[in-house]
């Protein structure tokens, strides 16, 4: 013990002990300073990203990977000045990343189309979507995948990957959608005056929209019937609604005023020929 104590208080040993001590000392402050600097860069890009109206949770997870990008570079630097060599650490490290990246590249793949989803914002929680061939209500937008709750209450959760990859179309984006109908009219009939009843529908529905003026016209002559194309604003959120009530409503008013809306029927004639054997010819 004397032995060892004698050799720890000779003066090379005390010189490399306060040397060591030091650098242990920088290197220590290195990585506290440097990781005190990630978290307030994390914490003001996050303040920032919010700010930009992006999502939150895509926001957090920046100001995860910010503040750990930096506590590495930190680490990285404490690391080099006790004279440590962080080359092969270095490439030990991204050989690991490129391994694990190469086994989860479906789920990077779905991160990455999550991270547009919430950077582009083609639909929100609560809009009625059909975004990966499926048409439903969005309740959840996650970092790897979506939840849509279908019409008939079903929960269906679609990879972000699928979404992103397909044509997205939002329902609900607007404030106000068009109405489109086409109703058949028999030939017979009178253009005009089945014209001047719809207008007659129209003009008494408060839901519907007087600018954009609704729109009434023969679209085709079709096999069987004059075809004529109603089209109609109306706000988004009553737009089922609406829809029904018209349709249902020029049925009642056509029986009322005696228009027929026909349908598709094809005449058939029958020829009787008689056996030539029985005829004698």
């Amino acid at each position: 013990m004397d032995e060892a104590l004698e050799y720890l208080t000779q003066p090379d040993m005390m010189e490399t002990l306060m040397s060591w001590g030091a650098r242990i000392g920088v290197a220590l402050l290195i990585f506290l300073v440097g990781r005190w600097i990630g978290q307030i860069v994390a914490h003001w890009a996050e303040k920032g990203l919010v700010r930009a109206q992006l999502d939150e949770t895509l926001a957090q997870f920046s100001r995860t990977v910010i503040a750990t990008v930096i506590t590495v570079i930190a680490l990285i630097a404490a690391l080099t000045h006790l004279g440590v060599e962080v080359t092969s650490l270095i490439a030990v490290l991204g050989a690991a990343t490129l391994a694990v990246g190469l086994a989860m590249r479906d789920s990077l793949s779905n991160f990455a189309a999550g991270a547009m989803l919430m950077t582009y914002r083609p639909f929100r929680n609560g809009d009625f979507v059909e975004a990966g061939g499926i048409m439903g209500v969005v309740e959840l937008i996650g970092m790897f995948h979506t939840r849509m709750r279908t019409t008939d209450n079903r929960e269906i959760t679609i990879p972000n990957s699928r979404i992103y990859g397909d044509v997205i179309t939002n329902f609900t984006a607007r404030d106000k959608r068009r109405v489109d109908l086409d109703i058949g009219i028999s030939y017979d009939d009178d253009i005009r005056r089945a014209k001047s009843l719809i207008r007659k529908i129209l003009d008494s529905d408060q839901r519907l929209h007087k600018e954009p003026e609704p729109i009434i016209w023969v679209s085709d002559l079709g096999d069987s019937s004059v075809e004529l194309a109603i089209k109609v604003w109306t706000d988004t959120e009553v737009f089922w609604d609406v829809r029904s009530d018209l349709i249902e409503t020029i049925k009642r008013m056509f029986d009322k005023y005696g228009i027929t809306i026909p349908y598709p029927q094809r005449d058939v004639h029958l020829h009787e020929e008689k056996n030539k054997a029985e005829t004698g010819s």
